[in-house]
């Protein structure tokens, strides 16, 4: 399987610098698949009505060009091409492109799709944005921890070759998403599971050093609902990334998503 590296959206935080919204593009047997959206088309189109008074905070510092639609065209791919997204979680950020391609299959958790769209509580009403999907995906839904993984974790292989990680803190449902990209190794995409990738690792994977970014920490600590997993994730996600053939990878760590793109770690 072909990974490809995508940044789909950039913020730039005050006080947190620059953020990119890290999507992986896998050309699988069963056609394209995407690991997570980023920003869409929708979203710059309509910014109050679909991402609300958190974009302030953000500060969008990114264009429609970066939209995954228009990256996948520009490849010489089409919208229609795309046939199934997997999700790390619902938050906009990561879901922004879901009616960019409105035929594909969508993959999320259970517990994540019961947080954002059938039993929200009083935290999820203010966190999702439901017009991200008032145009109506088609939902797979992935219920329970699913079938014995790898280092102890669980996941539902919802393709072959990527299994869908079960890994709340940063939501109820949050997962991480593991793709096999055969020689090239494993590309576990973390999601929200850690924002600043010094918390999991001391060095990029071209082994540049990671240095604290203590910004982004506290920023991952108000956005996330549930610090105690947070903490236990990125102990997980350490584990993995120290494995053999393994390489984590965070949604909005830049410096991460510019090594991995410089390399071309898993990429064809």
């Amino acid at each position: 399987m072909r990974v490809h590296h995508l940044s789909c959206g950039s913020f730039c935080p005050p006080l947190v610098g620059d953020m990119v919204c890290h999507v992986l593009l896998c050309e699988s047997d069963d056609g394209l698949v995407l690991i997570d959206t980023g920003l869409g088309l929708a979203d710059y189109a309509d910014p109050r009505g679909r991402m609300g008074p958190t974009r302030h905070l953000l500060n969008l510092a990114s264009t429609p060009a970066d939209t995954a639609v228009l990256q996948l065209q520009a490849r010489g791919f089409d919208a229609a091409d795309v046939s199934h997204i997997v999700l790390t979680h619902l938050d906009f950020d990561h879901i922004g492109g879901l009616s960019d391609f409105a035929h594909a299959t969508v993959h999320t958790t259970a517990d994540e799709h019961a947080a954002a769209v059938t039993s929200p509580d009083m935290l999820d009403r203010k966190r999702y944005r439901p017009a991200q999907w008032a145009h109506g995906p088609a939902w797979q839904i992935h219920a329970g921890r699913g079938d014995q993984w790898r280092d102890g974790l669980t996941g539902h292989e919802v393709l072959p070759g990527i299994t869908l990680v079960p890994m709340p803190g940063h939501s109820r449902g949050h997962a991480a998403v593991a793709v096999d990209a055969g020689e090239r190794g494993l590309v576990v995409h973390a999601g929200d599971a850690v924002f600043d990738a010094s918390s999991y690792a001391d060095a990029t994977p071209s082994g540049q050093r990671l240095d604290r970014v203590r910004a982004l920490r506290a920023f991952e600590q108000v956005v996330g609902r549930d610090r105690a997993a947070i903490a236990r994730n990125h102990v997980t996600l350490r584990r993995l990334n120290d494995s053999e053939g393994v390489t984590v990878v965070p949604a909005h760590d830049k410096r991460v998503f510019d090594d991995v793109v410089g390399l071309g770690v898993s990429t064809g």
